[in-house]
């Protein structure tokens, strides 16, 4: 007896610190985090205001960099000359210095779930903290000065439109002033798709050579990173059928290239199909050559200036007097919405840009899991619905091994009179009390672990889920009922407040009454996963019985601050199986009495009586 009551004082423990350890480690909500105000250095004019470095020219190192003062996202608007975007899904504006797209917001999404929340905010000019843009230009090669191709800081100038719409693009030109015109068109469709191409007419009475280039840059870490293991952010690309992913620390530890001014890099020689740029847990910009294009894919860390950048390098050009050459290439920026990504996969043969979304290694679950959910909130319309209607389909498709699970577990309840006159017999003789045990399941032709296996399909399953929901933009914000007005944070209410009749906030995310502060959702996950408890066979050992009873109340805690479309998910799957095996137990001659059972009192069945 003494052993048990340390097993279970042991046990409890355990349990509790499982419980705080997991609280503090795992996200706490999934909405955005604070934004992080640590200035981000720029760099000097004469490195073009900006830590992306152009590829290296032949015979040549990327240029040194060199710190300078940060000014305010306004200020660096306001600096340059700037053509307005304006789509229906996205506003902003580009730098005629440099010609760099740096400055984009998304309309259809905002920072919160408040009415008067700002728009998401994609890509900001260099020189601002967290400046993310992209910028384009040509590498010089065959003796060709780098003076004589425009740059990061070259003044561009605007020929007819100045507003980029979807119907009417912006074209910018410059001439070099030695017989070189360069000229680039941007053109967006009805979402997030840039068309960017680069023309270069050679009037200077000889052939010359530069090779075209297209760049994401991103200074220091971005501010919203949420750094969590069942997440990727960082570089995302593709090369060949390989998709590519580096977390940002990992790209500071690639290994370094003297002729690239010592930054950290990696080249990937892509053949045929490809695509390289950044995620982040919603977003997403990316560089994308056509297909059958060969380029080098660049995935690149500038330690001076503190700056994330990939490039895409496409092959030397040579352009003979009196002729032009051009270069068109692609760029995404905006929200990972799956539907979009797969029509641009479909329609423009973007090679696995579908997998951009971070669908993990259950991917063979976590995408079919998706497909429904995503057809199922089409039809219906609520994504809440939408979750709960997923669970009926889980559960109908997982019915005829959970049927003879059930009926396993009936027939264990039926022998528990017989199992408990084993234990009164055999006293504290824990060896004689399993050999009688396992000696009576062989003579009833009982599994004991035929209960087990609905619950470790579970297992994945489950998983799968949270990983949709905890990664894809479809369940951001998005409302179910009442209180729950976004699916992929945790339930707001609080118990501690009597789920708001009481006139005092809940507890801060930092406070250790946060950890208890559980809401009206995870107390029903509790109730039904107690409920579901007692119609299973209790336990041999009552220290292991003892452990039982406390884990719908821990598992109420621990995912209790999970994102609440996953929690409504789990209360829909325990309520179906509690069904499930109530009505199943009853056709088997068991008839539970679960609320008796709350008071010590047990099911009767026909063969006990």
């Amino acid at each position: 007896m003494e052993d048990q009551t340390k097993n279970l004082i042991l046990a409890t423990l355990l349990s509790i610190a499982v419980l705080v350890l997991w609280m503090f480690l795992s996200p706490i909500l999934i909405g955005t985090p604070p934004v992080d105000e640590t200035p981000t250095p720029a760099v000097t004019a004469e490195q073009g205001e900006t830590g992306a470095t152009a590829p290296a020219p032949a015979g040549g190192g990327a240029p040194e960099l060199a710190a300078a003062p940060t000014v305010t996202r306004a200020e660096a608007l306001g600096e340059t000359q700037r053509v307005r975007i304006d789509t229906a899904r996205l506003g902003g504006s580009l730098s005629l210095r440099g010609g760099r797209i740096d400055d984009l917001d998304l309309k259809d999404y905002r920072e919160t779930i408040a009415k008067d929340s700002p728009d998401v905010t994609l890509l900001t000019p260099a020189g601002v903290a967290h400046a993310y843009y992209a910028l384009y230009g040509w590498s010089p090669s065959g003796g060709l000065p780098a003076s004589a191709v425009p740059g990061p800081a070259t003044n561009w100038t605007v020929e007819g439109n100045d507003t980029l719409t979807e119907t009417t693009p912006v074209t910018l030109s410059w001439d070099n002033g030695q017989g070189l015109v360069f000229r680039r068109e941007m053109a967006i469709d009805k979402n997030y798709m840039f068309t960017i191409t680069q023309t270069v007419e050679n009037n200077t009475g000889a052939e010359v050579k530069l090779a075209p280039y297209g760049i994401i840059a991103r200074h220091g870490m971005p501010a919203d990173l949420l750094n969590f293991y069942i997440l990727h952010e960082g570089v995302i690309g593709a090369a060949d059928g390989q998709l590519t992913e580096i977390k940002y620390k990992n790209v500071m530890e690639l290994p370094t290239d003297a002729a690239e001014g010592g930054a950290a890099l990696e080249k990937i020689d892509v053949k045929d199909n490809g695509w390289i740029g950044f995620t982040d847990h919603y977003w997403m910009t990316t560089l994308i050559p056509p297909p059958g294009q060969p380029f080098t894919a660049v995935s690149k860390y500038t330690a001076a200036t503190d700056t994330f950048q990939t490039d895409v390098r496409m092959p030397l050009v040579t352009v003979a007097p009196g002729q032009t050459a051009s270069s068109t290439t692609s760029l995404f920026a905006g929200a990972k919405e799956w539907a979009t990504i797969r029509d641009y996969q479909n329609d423009m043969h973007i090679d696995r840009f579908v997998d951009s979304i971070d669908w993990g290694w259950f991917f063979f679950l976590t995408k079919p899991i998706f497909w429904m959910l995503h057809h199922l909130h089409m039809l219906i319309g609520n994504m809440g619905l939408a979750i709960i209607g997923l669970t009926f389909f889980i559960k109908a498709l997982l019915f005829p091994l959970a049927y003879k699970s059930y009926v396993s577990m009936s027939k264990m309840k039926a022998l528990q009179p017989e199992l408990e006159k084993i234990k009164e017999k055999a006293g504290d003789d824990r060896m004689k009390v399993q050999t009688e045990m396992m000696a009576l399941y062989k003579r009833e032709k009982v599994n004991p672990a035929a209960g087990c296996l609905p619950i470790l399909l579970q297992v994945p399953i489950f998983f799968s889920l949270y990983k949709v929901i905890f990664v894809t933009l479809e369940l951001r914000h998005a409302p179910f009922f009442g209180w729950i007005q976004d699916l992929s944070a945790p339930d707001p209410s609080s118990i501690l407040n009597l789920f708001g009749l009481l006139p005092w906030a809940t507890p801060a995310a930092t406070s250790p009454l946060h950890i208890i502060s559980i809401g009206v959702w995870p107390i029903l996950l509790g109730i039904s996963m107690w409920l579901q408890q007692k119609l299973n066979p209790a336990p041999a050992d009552k220290t292991q019985a003892q452990i039982f009873a406390w884990m719908p109340w821990v598992f109420m805690f621990m995912l209790g601050r999970f994102a609440s479309g996953l929690v409504i998910y789990w209360v829909a799957n325990n309520t179906i199986t509690f069904t499930q095996q109530y009505l199943i137990m009853r056709s088997q001659g068991i008839k539970p009495d679960v609320f008796g059972n709350m008071f010590g009192f047990r099911g009767k069945s026909k063969k006990a009586g």
